[in-house]
């Protein structure tokens, strides 16, 4: 299976995705060798929800980084274009309003959401800087972005093949977040720089 880039086309993407949605979980905990767990918890911190709050999980899979949010009062909308991936989700959580949904055409109305969350998707995003608009479209004034992504690792003997592996087609993500008309763009490190954590408000 080829790894997702952003040249390719959505629907090629969405059957990759669509294909490994039964193992997606296991093999991301497997690959990650349970980092994966830690960073979803601090993509939760960072979005600094309260019960009652509404959030829109984008390519939220089939929902485990939209499940904690939810059995924490917050009104979570999971959405994602593998339908694959939503069936599982749906199984596992059918009190959850997972959605159809293309990360540059979003289904929602604007300023519906409190915050919009996106993890390990933008890379798969046909075009960044138009899915970031999309998110700042349908956030409330005020509201907030995080983004959860690969990045680059501190280490240097590991960056170079990193980089050459993963991160060859993902853009300057805090300059795109930017352009996109977000305010206050911050980003932090997490597990070496394999990934980082962007925050910012609109």
């Amino acid at each position: 299976m080829d790894r997702a880039t952003l040249d390719k086309d959505p629907s090629d993407v969405a059957r990759m995705f669509d294909g490994v949605a039964a193992r997606y979980d296991l093999t991301n905990d497997v690959l990650s060798l349970g980092q994966d767990r830690l960073w979803r918890k601090a993509t939760i911190a960072a979005l600094g929800c309260t019960p009652g709050d509404r959030v829109l999980d984008i390519a939220a899979g089939t929902g485990t980084s939209s499940e904690p949010l939810a059995d924490a009062g917050v009104d979570v909308v999971p959405a994602d274009f593998s339908l694959g991936m939503l069936r599982v989700g749906r199984r596992r959580r059918p009190d959850l309003p997972f959605t159809a949904a293309d990360a540059t055409h979003l289904p929602f109305a604007e300023g519906s959401f409190d915050a919009v969350t996106m993890s390990f998707g933008l890379r798969n995003v046909s075009d960044p800087a138009a899915a970031l608009t999309e998110f700042r479209r349908v956030t409330r004034p005020g509201g907030r972005l995080v983004v959860c992504e690969f990045s680059r690792p501190v280490n240097r003997a590991f960056r170079a093949a990193y980089l050459g592996y993963l991160m060859a087609a993902l853009p300057d993500l805090a300059r795109t977040v930017q352009h996109a008309g977000w305010k206050g763009v911050e980003w932090r490190n997490l597990s070496g720089g394999i990934v980082a954590l962007h925050r910012a408000h609109a």
